[in-house]
């Protein structure tokens, strides 16, 4: 399949981590009914020596639980390295005000990758697998990120259908026909119907649609819009999942657990049921906020500067005002401006 046939699929890693916690919590009974949901998860211990956890980070982020999500390109089960993080969303829950934020890291983003150098951040999944992508937010970002979770594409759309669909709304006739372009593409990945949407307007997409919407990146706003629609995805499933009654949770639960891939314990997974239900998706957001393009080896796009967008981060996403930057991301984003000639 063409590497352009991949991108945009990744949208079922960015809610699983939501779901499984909402599922689980939702169908409640007992400890071990939930042991043995959660036993059908891929998991994998980390080292968080090798994370790049500042104390700084440690200390400032104190009430947030910031958990990485990737959506690999990868049509099977190997969701380790060789496989680039072409979505990178990280859940942010305040422990404090129980927001959950959604912040998409958009692939193409230039930043330091320990042992390669500047290079896009999807490639740090590639190059050493969840520990180094994670590290690469941490060292770039300022962040505390230790957990995540990695999922594959390839069962998106029935994961969407096992839902019954969910509610879009395809906003303009431009954004409608790049629609039915996807459908046709989507159709064959995922060897489903490929249905054609008719007309503009909120409305419900089957798998297979709500999958090609996610994947339109030619209108207005380009990539940066295409994340904004996976977020938007993210979001409808969520509503969806609360229209469903127990048993038809119970299925879908079935259904995404043995895709994923995490270092979250079923037992922690469990420590956080009492309180999951009362956590709300309040805000998402894209970041960097400010960037410009330039073709190296290959196009990037130039966080302009990462001192700025980091700090804008900051503020906005953890609400630090007057927030300094590290070290670290001082030293990291003085490489990229020398390097780009990109500065403020």
């Amino acid at each position: 399949m063409a590497k352009s046939q991949k991108k945009g699929l990744k949208i079922f890693g960015i809610i699983v981590l939501i779901l499984i916690i909402l599922l689980v919590a939702i169908i409640g009974g007992t400890f071990w009914f939930v042991q043995d949901k959660l036993s059908k998860i891929q998991q994998i211990d980390l080292k968080e020596e090798e994370l790049g956890v500042s104390s700084q980070a440690q200390a400032s982020l104190v009430n947030y639980r910031n958990i990485a999500i990737f959506g690999v390109d990868s049509r099977d089960n190997d969701l380790d390295r060789g496989n680039r993080s072409d979505c990178i969303i990280i859940a942010s829950l305040n422990n404090k005000t129980k927001e959950i934020k959604l912040i998409s890291v958009y692939r193409d983003t230039y930043v330091q990758i320990e042992g390669h150098g500047l290079d896009k951040i999807t490639h740090a999944y590639s190059y050493g697998s969840a520990p180094l992508a994670i590290s690469t937010l941490n060292t770039n970002f300022d962040l505390n990120v230790k957990e995540f979770v990695t999922v594959n594409f390839d069962s998106v759309a029935g994961a969407i259908d096992k839902l019954g669909g969910i509610t879009i709304d395809i906003e303009t006739p431009e954004e409608l026909k790049y629609l039915n372009s996807y459908i046709d593409e989507t159709a064959k990945v995922t060897g489903k119907s490929n249905e054609r949407v008719a007309t503009t307007g909120k409305q419900t997409l089957n798998g297979v649609q709500a999958v090609a919407y996610s994947r339109i990146r030619y209108t207005e706003g380009g990539d940066y819009k295409r994340a904004e629609r996976m977020r938007t995805v993210i979001m409808a499933m969520v509503d969806k999942i609360k229209t469903k009654n127990i048993s038809e949770i119970n299925s879908f639960i079935d259904f995404i657990l043995p895709k994923v891939y995490t270092n979250i314990t079923a037992a922690e997974i469990f420590s956080l049921l009492p309180s999951m239900t009362s956590f709300k998706i309040t805000d998402s957001m894209g970041w960097p906020y400010e960037t410009k393009g330039i073709t190296l080896d290959r196009w990037y796009g130039v966080p302009v500067t990462l001192e700025s967008n980091v700090t804008q981060l900051h503020t906005e996403a953890f609400q630090e005002a007057d927030y300094i930057p590290s070290d670290r991301v001082k030293s990291i984003s003085d490489a990229i401006v020398q390097k780009t000639g990109y500065g403020k």
